[in-house]
Order: structure tokens, then C-alpha cells, then sequence
């Protein structure tokens, strides 16, 4: 089958398209033919050995595909045939992958192969951050950055769909259209995002501020907070990882609390499930719709980093993989 590797860890130029075996089903493993794979910001991370997860090179990266069940385990409620997304971890930026059934997850009829790759991912992510560690409750208020991203439209839609009113920052007037196209009520700049976020809330500031960008915009989402508000942690895409003085968070009674999703569900798989089981009747009406980027062939996942590595992303970034 054709894969991409990660040969060395000099960035995203070092990834390279090869044939390999397939991947050796166990018995109680689903093995999916994968139509397309999503692309997400560890990617980037891995091709230069600064993710948690380090594998032994050469490796397939990938962690989510969406595609058609070859194989599964009777019992596992999954059949041959069956159109489905997966995270499979690694190994996703290739033909076939296999994963675990906790992990795989039918798709509706209405969702494509695209959308479905842009799910398990970062919406599984949002989901544990705004429900479970951000404690969302219908009609607050949501500021979200990097919303033209992957997680930041994804925060952005579901955010909304929960029946909060959402705040996008985006980097660039460009990417306005796409953090609207998410759903985002109003959308300010980076820079002076704090003045505007104050005028917009008439002073009183945002519930819930989501954060994958990090750096030096931290401070200033603290200060967005209105009374017991919280900034979700979900990553430093900024490349700085902050710091925060603690006296900040006497000031209204604000929290910042870390949203962990994979160190989550690894104590508690089944958690998986529960969440796709949450979100299901959302994707079937329609109301979560990911805003999908742009598209690249294998031979040009190099280029599908970047995208990422330099913050060009609008939407989902893809892999089309048949």
C-alpha cells in the first residue's frame, strides 16, 4: 500500500511517500480502507520529535481517517461495508489502517468522507473541553482562538450548537469569512482582541475563553474573562507555552483548567463512545457541519503541514488518500 513516513525528524519536509506492507490485523483490531485523512497540528510536532509521542523512525503518522470497514471483530457492532471515521493514533496517512473498535465511529449518511475525517480529532477534543472541562451552559458567552483552525472552527460549531453566543479571533482579515462560516456570531482580530471582546460583552466579559494557540495572547484571555469565568488549555500552537501569575486569578474568580483529552480516554476508553454517542444526534441534524480547508494528495503531505506549521490553515486541512 502507499503511506507517508516520517524518515527523520527535520520537520515537515522530512515526510516521505512509500509502499509498505499493510498493516497486520489482530483479531479484535477493524481494518478500514481509508478515502481521507485529517491533519492535525501533532503531525507537525512529530516531524520534529517535539510531540509526547515519540515512535521509533520510520513511522506512519496519522491520527484520524474516515473510510469503508474491511474487516471486523464479530461482536464489535461493526461490519464490512460500513462507512465510518476512526482514530486510529498512527498510522493514518496510508491506505489501510487498522484500530481498535472503541475507536471507530459510524457515519451518518450525510456526513462525507471529509467531514468525517475532520471529526475524531479535534471534536471529540472540543467536546471534552467545552462539556466536561469547561462546564458550557446554554447561553454564555465563548471566545475562541485560532477560529479559522481545525479546533478553532470546530469549538466555534459546537460551541454554537450547545446554544452559546461565540467570540472568533482569528490572525488575518482573511479568515474572518471562515470563523463566520463556523458559526461565530462576531469576529475580532488578534491584535486588541481584549478591547474589542470588552466592548462586545459591555464590559462584562466571556464565560469561557478556548485557547490552542498559547503565547502571548494569554494574559490578554485572562483579562477577556468576566466573573468565574475559564480558559480551556488545549494547546500552544504559538509555539510559546505561557505563564500565568495566580494573583491573576483572585481578581474575578477565574479558572484555568487544562483539557488533556487524550490523557482522558486512556484511563477511560469507553469514554470514547460516549462522546460520539453525544454528538451523533447533532451530525444527523446537520448542526455540526465541519468547515473543511484545504485538500492535498499523499505525494504532497509535506505541503499539508506547512499549512498548518504556518498558520495558513482556513478549515480542516486534508489528506485525500483514494
Amino acid at each position: 500500500m502507499r503511506a507517508v513516513q516520517i524518515t527523520s525528524l527535520n520537520g515537515p519536509s522530512a515526510l516521505e511517500v512509500v509502499e509498505v506492507d499493510e498493516p497486520t490485523a489482530g483479531p479484535d483490531a477493524v481494518v478500514i480502507d481509508v478515502h481521507v485523512s485529517g491533519v492535525t497540528f501533532p503531525e507537525v510536532l512529530q516531524s520534529r520529535g517535539a510531540y509526547q509521542l515519540k515512535p521509533e523512525l520510520p513511522f506512519i503518522p496519522g491520527s484520524e481517517v474516515a473510510g469503508v470497514v474491511r474487516s471486523a471483530p464479530q461482536g464489535s457492532g461493526l461490519e464490512a461495508g460500513q462507512r465510518v471515521a476512526a482514530f486510529s493514533g498512527l498510522g493514518g496517512f496510508a491506505e489501510v489502517v487498522t484500530a481498535s473498535p472503541a475507536m471507530v465511529f459510524p457515519l451518518p449518511d450525510r456526513v462525507s468522507f471529509e467531514a468525517g475525517a475532520s471529526l475524531p480529532m479535534n471534536y471529540l477534543t472540543v467536546h471534552f473541553g467545552l462539556v466536561r472541562r469547561g462546564q458550557l451552559k446554554a447561553g454564555e458567552t465563548v471566545l475562541v482562538h485560532g477560529a479559522a483552525g481545525g479546533i478553532g472552527t470546530a469549538a466555534v460549531q459546537l460551541a454554537s450548537a450547545l446554544g452559546a453566543q461565540v467570540i472568533g479571533v482569528v490572525s488575518s482579515p482573511e479568515k474572518v469569512e471562515t470563523a463566520r462560516a463556523a458559526g461565530a456570531q462576531d469576529v475580532v482580530l488578534v491584535d486588541g482582541f481584549k478591547d474589542a471582546v470588552k466592548e462586545l460583552t459591555g464590559g462584562r466579559g466571556v464565560d469561557l475563553v478556548v485557547d490552542p494557540v498559547g503565547g502571548d495572547r494569554f494574559t490578554d484571555s485572562l483579562r477577556s474573562l468576566g466573573r468565574e469565568g475559564r480558559l480551556l488549555v488545549i494547546g500552544f500552537t504559538g509555539g510559546e507555552i505561557p505563564q500565568v501569575k495566580v494573583n491573576r486569578l483572585l481578581l474575578n474568580n477565574i479558572s484555568v483548567v487544562g483539557v488533556g483529552w487524550g490523557a482522558f480516554w486512556m484511563g477511560d476508553v469507553p469514554f470514547l463512545q460516549e462522546q460520539w454517542a453525544d454528538l451523533l444526534p447533532l451530525l444527523e441534524a446537520g448542526r455540526l457541519e465541519p468547515v473543511l480547508g484545504r485538500s492535498f494528495p499523499l505525494e504532497q503531505a509535506s505541503q499539508a503541514l506547512l499549512e498548518l506549521d504556518e498558520r495558513r490553515a482556513a478549515g480542516k486541512v486534508l489528506l485525500a488518500v483514494r
